[in-house]
């Protein structure tokens, strides 16, 4: 009966502690590369996933004027991105390469390198 009532406390602080946790930071420093085409975003984090360099692909393959940065768009907050941007970026781990992600502008793979 302790074994379960321990169980279940470790379980819910947890999830406190998960959920507090995904919820704690408003602003997330990003970088991303945007091209035309779904085609091109998966060639891209093909390479990306094995062993690419995102800034070289930001700067030689993105549309983005932030290419030339290797795709950073520095800190942003919630509502400063459309949407789907915005939902992937958010729900990123740090430093890991996002599926392709589709918006009005076109395809991006997005990176982020900090939380705040």
């Amino acid at each position: 009966m302790i074994k379960r009532f321990l169980a279940f406390i470790i379980l819910l602080l947890t999830f406190a502690f998960c959920y507090t946790e995904a919820e704690a930071f408003e602003r997330v420093k990003a970088r991303h590369i945007l091209v035309s085409t779904q085609k091109e975003a998966i060639e891209i984090k093909k390479d990306l996933d094995e062993g690419g360099s995102f800034a070289y692909y930001a700067k030689y393959h993105s549309k983005c004027p932030s290419g030339q940065n290797g795709g950073n768009l520095g800190y942003f907050g919630k509502g400063q991105m459309v949407k789907e941007f915005e939902d992937a970026a958010f729900s990123l781990p740090v430093g890991q390469v996002s599926e392709p992600v589709h918006t009005q502008f076109g395809w991006h793979l997005i990176v982020v390198d900090d939380r705040i």
